[in-house]
């Protein structure tokens, strides 16, 4: 077994440059592969010199990688925020926190800005505000469609009696376990094909090439946070009316009636949160803002960059629908039953899109798309009811709608405030089975869905509530 010596002067040799890349390397090398031989991490060290974006995805090399891509990349001059904001609505203000509100007040001064919209599930994140609406003169800003590229819901509605739940708990509870996987590093064995693996993109663009080895292992996977999948009761009102959007979709509700529903919240695992964090440095080099715009930056879709971005954002995308697919595929065939109906919606990603006339890029971090008819799901928490929407078409929410209730607690505070038994009780108190899960997505760390619900009737009609009965998170 070796023992490593490494030199600032052995890496000068293999061709790093003179900079801080290389006691980034040596301090790698000697923490995690102190036992080989020096001949072996020299050659290690020359495969990430030569393909740094190949090693984006290894845990440990990507420290490495990611200095030698940075410093590879060009310096720009810092662009200046714009001194006066333009106007956006703001639908819910009551529930909104200031932060937020500060971080579009930010967004809303940006010179690519052309409309906003803050939604009233609508919290702190980085960049974007989780909950914000953000069109743009043809630019992209990868924070403004978040880390969870294609984070979205899918509901599939089985001709099944809503009484199962009641009467045949333990095999629900069952299916769950099965046929579902969570955890942040969550692989599958044995994972089920998928044509979005054949995708070009995984053989064109060097940072997701890297990628599909993973994306293969995770597909059909959930992750971890608030990801979950739950079985439940849907309602359907004899109010509805078919739309004349839905009726051109395979998203059309059945007739009025209580139904068993499966319903999944997840995005593009690995692939996505990789892909997001690549082309945000790649966009904080290139487009330099003031301390407090940082992660705003943006992509113009006219750059190499820019235009990379946006096929891998959509074969993120891709890949999260597909991940659902294969979730609700396999619930179904368990239960040998195939759904009436799936509706499904992003609520992280970037659209083009026509706005007061013209084309632009709206970013939905955190906010469901609600054009005229467009069906989609909003949820509420582990206790609380979801529901089935269709949008209104409301131009000055620029076709929007929250996704969810929204935190009114960090992770950190629901965990300080939170106890074990305060949960038990609230998940008894409304006949709820909760398979993992965490204190910090109990149903107390989030605002009241009713109150979100109110505060946009402008912005989607109710058309289904869905009540969850037995949950399986991370």
């Amino acid at each position: 077994m070796g023992k490593l010596h490494l030199r600032g002067k052995d890496l000068r040799k293999l061709g790093y440059p003179e900079n801080r890349v290389i006691g980034v390397a040596i301090k790698v090398m000697h923490d995690y592969y102190k036992h080989a031989s020096d001949g072996e991490a020299k050659r290690i060290l020359s495969q990430v010199l030569e393909k740094p974006e190949s090693f984006m995805d290894d845990a440990v090399l990507n420290k490495i990688a990611s200095v030698l891509l940075d410093e590879k990349r060009p310096k720009y001059d810092e662009i200046s925020l714009n001194t006066k904001r333009k106007e956006y609505a703001v639908f819910g203000a009551e529930y909104i926190e200031a932060g937020a509100i500060n971080q579009m007040e930010i967004a809303m001064k940006l010179p690519i800005t052309v409309a906003g919209a803050l939604m009233p599930d609508a919290h702190q994140g980085y960049g974007l505000p989780i909950g914000g609406v953000l069109a743009t003169e043809n630019a992209v800003i990868p924070y403004g469609v978040g880390v969870d590229i294609g984070c979205r819901m899918c509901l599939s509605i089985f001709d099944l009696p809503s009484s199962m739940t009641e009467q045949d708990p333990e095999r629900l509870k069952s299916v769950l376990h099965r046929e579902t996987l969570f955890g942040a590093g969550g692989e599958f064995k044995n994972p089920m094909d998928d044509e979005v693996l054949a995708r070009k993109e995984f053989y064109e663009i060097p940072i997701v090439k890297s990628l599909h080895g993973k994306a293969g292992k995770q597909i059909g996977s959930s992750g971890s946070g608030n990801h979950f999948v739950e079985f439940g009761i849907i309602e359907i009102p004899d109010t509805y009316e078919t739309s004349e959007v839905s009726k051109k979709t395979s998203e059309v509700l059945p007739s009025a009636g209580k139904y068993l529903a499966l319903l999944s919240h997840s995005g593009s695992r690995g692939l996505g949160a990789t892909i997001a964090n690549y082309y945000t440095r790649v966009a904080m080099e290139k487009c330099k803002l003031p301390g407090i715009a940082k992660h705003l930056a943006w992509l113009d879709l006219d750059s190499e960059e820019g235009q990379e971005y946006w096929l891998a954002m959509n074969l993120a995308g891709d890949y999260a629908s597909a991940c659902h697919h294969q979730i609700h595929k396999k619930v179904a065939r368990s239960l040998s039953a195939q759904p009436l109906s799936i509706v499904e919606n992003h609520h992280n990603f970037a659209w083009k899109e026509i706005h007061e006339g013209r084309e632009v890029i709206v970013h939905r971090k955190g906010a469901t798309p609600a054009g005229k008819g467009v069906l989609g799901i909003i949820p509420g928490s582990m206790i609380d009811p979801g529901f089935v929407v269709s949008g209104a078409g409301e131009n000055s929410s620029i076709n929007s709608a929250s996704h969810g209730a929204g935190r009114k607690m960090s992770r950190t505070a629901a965990k300080n405030f939170v106890t074990d038994k305060m949960l038990k009780d609230v998940l008894h108190q409304h006949a709820v089975t909760l398979i993992g899960g965490g204190l910090d997505e109990a149903p107390m760390a989030y605002k009241n869905i009713n109150d979100v619900m109110q505060s946009q009737q402008e912005l989607v009609n109710i058309e289904g509530i869905f009540h969850p009965k037995i949950v399986r998170m991370a």
